[in-house]
């Protein structure tokens, strides 16, 4: 009987070792994959969250997919190689259609950021006269907010865009070298692509977003397959995002060196008065002011109003017969899953709980 209740009693022990070694085990990261365009102010609250270990706190394990321009970063969405993201509103509104991507929110305001450049010698006379930029070439990437701006800026010019302007897709780096060799009379780039053009070449923004007028978002996305069966890992997303930014807005300085670390590993160096100008030229947004441009109160939220502009100029340019309908993609809900979950709350307003 002593024998019976000493084994009992070791039963016990390890029983009880094993249930304590359960209840202390971390729980498992879970995978999520996280597009992006490398080497760009918006995509930097990913970098700066790895670095803080931020991720493994909310038990996140993203897998990093990067690519050249929002175009393909879409058609990738096609295979299922990510799940979430940042891309730009062209790309969103065209992934909502082609893709059935989500728009969640938005990254910065990019309005200053894409824009349209000339040589500076040029640069005068094409403003005094922009008529005389008929059958000139205008190097630029299509169907993205750089092509965006440089439809409205046409517009404001008195030209017809694809009549009066021989347009030439490349990518962002091309533009920068098939300008610097005297190719094109005008060339669309977004920041920071813009500062690398000024610096390497002389060249001046003649136009912006911000000077015709028009909204120009970065954009939040993930596919809605993903979010709709995995709603509380886009909101952990949402929330590391989020944090980073409430993180850059108090930290100056030290984003402006991890700015500068993130821009090296993509081949871009600038100089610090660049990195300056990308904090002082794009807006970001927290959780609350995310809240308030997605607010539909009675009619279409700030975001949506912005993205019809966007789905009209897809379907200037013929990318889209049709464009969707804002609230048929821009889904606030994940983001009020944030608001409304303390701990979520708590993290994205960089005050952990």
């Amino acid at each position: 009987m002593r024998i019976r209740k000493m084994q009992f009693a070791a039963v016990g022990v390890a029983l009880c070792a094993s249930l304590c070694l359960l209840a202390f085990e971390p729980a498992r990261a879970e995978n999520i994959g996280v597009s992006y365009q490398p080497a760009l102010y918006w995509s930097l609250p990913y970098f700066i969250a790895s670095e803080k270990g931020w991720w493994k706190e909310l038990d996140l394990e993203p897998n990093f997919s990067t690519f050249p321009s929002g175009a393909p970063q879409m058609a990738a969405a096609a295979s299922k190689s990510w799940d979430v993201g940042g891309t730009g509103s062209a790309p969103a509104v065209l992934g909502a259609s082609r893709f059935n991507i989500l728009t969640l929110g938005i990254t910065n305001d990019e309005s200053t950021g894409n824009a349209v450049l000339a040589r500076k010698d040029d640069a005068d006379a094409i403003k005094n006269n922009p008529q005389s930029l008929k059958g000139k070439q205008i190097l630029l990437t299509t169907n993205s907010t750089g092509e965006y701006v440089a439809v409205a800026c046409a517009t404001k010019w008195g030209l017809d865009y694809k009549k009066d302007l021989q347009v030439v897709n490349l990518n962002q780096q091309d533009i920068i070298s098939a300008f610097a060799t005297g190719t094109g009379t005008l060339a669309g780039l977004w920041a920071p692509n813009i500062y690398t053009m000024e610096e390497k070449t002389g060249a001046v923004v003649i136009c912006s977003g911000n000077d015709t007028g028009s909204i120009v978002p970065g954009t939040l996305i993930a596919r809605r397959d993903f979010a709709e069966q995995n709603p509380q890992l886009v909101a952990k997303y949402l929330a590391v995002y989020l944090r980073a930014i409430k993180w850059m807005k108090e930290h100056r300085e030290d984003t402006i060196d991890l700015m500068d670390q993130f821009y090296r590993k993509s081949g871009v160096t600038l100089p610090r008065k660049y990195l300056a100008r990308e904090i002082d030229t794009r807006p970001t947004f927290t959780l609350d002011e995310q809240l308030e441009i997605l607010k539909r109160s009675g009619g279409p939220s700030k975001v949506d109003t912005w993205y019809t502009g966007l789905g009209k100029y897809l379907v200037s340019t013929g990318t889209l017969q049709t464009a969707p309908e804002p609230q048929s993609f821009i889904e606030p809900k994940y983001m009020e899953m944030v608001a409304k979950d303390a701990k979520l709350r708590a993290f994205a307003d960089d005050k952990p709980m």
